[in-house]
């Protein structure tokens, strides 16, 4: 099949009658500093999770509302646009192969669109290798309807919570467990044989040696026929995080307990988002990358930040938000996130 050529996404128009057109003041959920002394009680801060996926309980979770300069990533600075490597966060313009794919349809898309994921990226960081593993799909109106994606789970609402989807313990663990067996809430346990491996053991045990690279990063994509209307996407330029602003979150599922970070407020954080994003859009938004400064480092406190000011960044944080230019009763959002691993040797 023929894929369309990789490129740039072209900026979408705006209407904003008054301040700065490329800042939006965004409403963002951090976690709180009273977060702290749950942390030090219970030496954890965790949910858990049901078959589905959906949080069925919180321990330990406290957020405050910070109202956040939210830049237009769609306005280029001095030419240079964000990058996946340097950023966290890259737009590129991928019309989808089959324009009329159902996404509500888990086969359809676990074995047709997870391919078309997984192309984008081997074509966008030159990754040896890319297998898609799982996806979501987010929508408010659906998750409180209860609406169930066809032969998949529930579909769950837009995060309205800075985080990032995989810590310095869970990203390699993640990677060692797709070479065994799908879990439990794995959506690729649809198409492989009960004893198969998603990823191949040597080529983990390769890129989890020194010298080795792995990295997780998600495809999202609007999967409604009209641009995103309201809960847009805010992601945070990794270059502007550090240590000391992470809170590690577990998740903790039938079979495996995950982990997330979440994140404490400073007010470098630099906020970004793409207005107004369309079907024909792929954004990619890096979760872990092994090549990164807090990786390299250990998480050591103080050291190399996560922006990895000798390197690629780490991760970039991210999070639904409320945008006051939204209008009354605008449209729903409705996206995808699909969570693919990169393995570069």
């Amino acid at each position: 099949m023929n894929q369309p050529h990789l490129r740039a996404a072209a900026a979408a128009p705006r209407d904003r009658s008054a301040g700065d057109p490329a800042r939006t003041p965004g409403l963002v959920s951090y976690m709180a500093p009273e977060a702290e002394s749950s942390l030090h009680r219970n030496g954890k801060v965790f949910t858990r999770r049901d078959r589905d996926g959906n949080d069925a309980g919180f321990e330990g979770v406290v957020t405050e509302e910070r109202t956040v300069a939210v830049g237009d990533a769609r306005a280029l600075e001095g030419g240079r646009r964000r990058t996946l490597d340097i950023h966290g966060f890259e737009l590129l313009d991928r019309p989808l192969a089959d324009p009329g794919l159902d996404f509500y349809d888990h086969d359809r898309v676990v074995r047709d669109y997870y391919g078309e994921c997984e192309a984008v990226l081997r074509e966008a960081t030159g990754a040896a290798r890319v297998r898609a593993f799982d996806h979501n799909i987010r929508s408010t109106a659906g998750n409180e309807g209860g609406r169930r994606i066809r032969g998949g789970q529930q579909v769950q609402a837009p995060a309205h919570l800075v985080h990032g989807d995989y810590t310095l313990t869970s990203g390699p663990q993640r990677l060692r467990d797709l070479a065994g067996p799908p879990g439990a809430n794995d959506t690729l346990r649809s198409v492989l044989a009960e004893s198969a491996a998603p990823v191949d053991r040597a080529a983990v045990d390769r890129a989890l040696a020194p010298g080795g690279r792995f990295a997780i990063v998600n495809v999202w994509r609007n999967i409604d026929t009209e641009p995103v209307a309201s809960e847009p996407l805010a992601l945070c330029d990794g270059q502007t995080v550090e240590p000391g602003e992470l809170v590690v979150f577990e998740i903790r599922y039938r079979d495996r307990t995950g982990e997330n970070y979440f994140a404490k407020h400073a007010p470098r954080h630099g906020w970004w988002w793409y207005p107004a994003m369309t079907r024909n859009e792929a954004l990619l938004i890096k979760q872990w990358d092994s090549a990164g400064g807090l990786a390299r480092s250990g998480g050591a406190r103080g050291d190399a930040n996560p922006g990895g000011d000798r390197g690629p960044c780490t991760f970039s944080f991210h999070t639904a938000f409320r945008d006051p230019a939204t209008p009354p009763g605008a449209r729903d959002r409705q996206s995808i996130e699909v969570r693919c691993v990169l393995l570069y040797g």
